[in-house]
């Protein structure tokens, strides 16, 4: 008889090495010696380390269910059923389905479980769920576990959020990386100067700055700026010192897949970690990034754009310009002449909330647009606009 040996070894036996024999050195000289008192030929051994006993897709697993099917072995030996798999899907399919079919003989040891006695299948489908409760009472833990780090606000992912290290000193705290951390400015700097995210990706793709996949792995021969990138970057609360995480999890324990979860549900801990661009800063590029209209051709936002609705029809205002360059806002009814030929210049619509804010200058007339909730123009008889302004608190 030819055997073929399968020994695993996952984190989560690492407590167990300590004081029980679970190291792969050690399953595999106990199944040799067992094959060789029963005088079984070993075909080859098949080896997982650092693998969960629900992961189907284990190198040497999959190597051996391979071998199996082409018959290059009669017998499957584990130390337990739970080396084999701990879900019981795995079991119902292979070890009681396909294993009978390719003529495979099932024995794990110290489990006594062998498919070869026929009484012994309902002690083997027992085994199998309790190796799956286990596993779904392990995720649960770690859950638990992951979740109260979350809530202390100690940073939990394997990697740094580009423009952070990890404290050598504290691998659940962030540090500013200095060189990274400058790009993260000037992304910001850029948007609140009316540049868009995909304009801002391209300036960082002309002056050569690596992106965040590059910067964290430089021999990558690609991996450039996108318009995602520089918008995620602009989103995340993480750059104004606040610690969130949680926002993705997976749907099971068996499963790589992720859901996104809703943001009233996600760990927020502020004063975590020094931030990276001021709170105020922040809070100033999240109300430009409200959904509120696309970027022209050169790549900038308008500053109105999204905010400007008719005040007889309630249509949006769209951005215009003339032959000289200067930009109007115009009526969207009057295209289809729903509505009347109507509008206003954008810099006196910008000056004349600038002036009830009380401030000067182009660009802080511009970001006093951001305390702006709605502005709608309407006509009277004089052919002059009239501008109705609803602000925000």
């Amino acid at each position: 008889m030819t055997c073929a040996i399968y020994c695993r070894l996952s984190r989560e036996d690492e407590e167990k090495r300590q004081w029980e024999s679970e190291s792969i050195q050690n399953q595999r000289a106990m199944l040799e010696e067992y094959a060789r008192d029963r005088e079984w030929q070993v075909y080859d051994v098949y080896c997982d380390e650092d693998y969960s006993g629900a992961d189907a897709a284990r190198p040497d697993f999959c190597r051996l269910l391979r071998d199996a099917e082409k018959g290059r072995f009669q017998i499957v030996l584990c130390k337990t059923q739970s080396r084999f798999t701990r879900d019981m899907e795995l079991v119902e399919r292979y070890i009681h389905g396909a294993f009978p079919l390719w003529g495979i003989r099932f024995v794990a040891v110290a489990d006594h479980a062998d498919t070869e006695e026929k009484g012994n299948k309902k002690a083997r489908q027992i085994n199998g769920l309790i190796n799956q409760w286990y596993l779904e009472d392990l995720s649960e833990n770690i859950r638990m576990v992951l979740d109260f780090k979350r809530q202390q606000g100690q940073y939990i992912a394997s990697m740094a959020l580009y423009g952070y290290r990890k404290d050598p000193e504290h691998k659940n705290r962030l540090l500013v990386d200095e060189p990274a951390a400058a790009v993260v400015r000037q992304i910001f700097c850029w948007y609140l100067t009316g540049l868009g995210p995909g304009k801002i990706a391209q300036r960082l793709n002309e002056n050569g700055t690596a992106s965040p996949a590059r910067y964290k792995r430089p021999e990558m021969e690609r991996g450039e700026w996108n318009k995602t990138a520089v918008s995620r970057i602009l989103r995340n609360e993480m750059y104004a010192g606040v610690m969130v995480q949680g926002r993705r999890k997976k749907v099971s324990y068996k499963s790589a897949y992720c859901v996104d979860v809703p943001a009233e549900r996600w760990f927020r801990v502020p004063g975590t970690h020094p931030p990276i661009i001021p709170p105020e800063q922040f809070r100033q590029v999240q109300e430009l990034l409200r959904p509120r209209g696309r970027s022209d051709q050169s790549g900038r936002v308008g500053v109105l754009s999204g905010l400007a609705v008719c005040a007889r029809c309630g249509k949006s205002l769209v951005r215009t310009t003339n032959g000289q360059g200067r930009e109007y806002l115009r009526c969207s009814g009057s295209v289809n002449g729903s509505c009347t030929r109507h509008g206003v210049r954008v810099d006196r619509l910008c000056s004349l909330i600038g002036e009830k804010l009380g401030v000067g200058d182009e660009l802080r007339r511009e970001m006093a647009v951001m305390s702006v909730e709605k502005i709608a123009i309407g006509e009277v008889e004089q052919g002059e606009q009239t501008v109705e302004i609803w602000w925000k608190f």
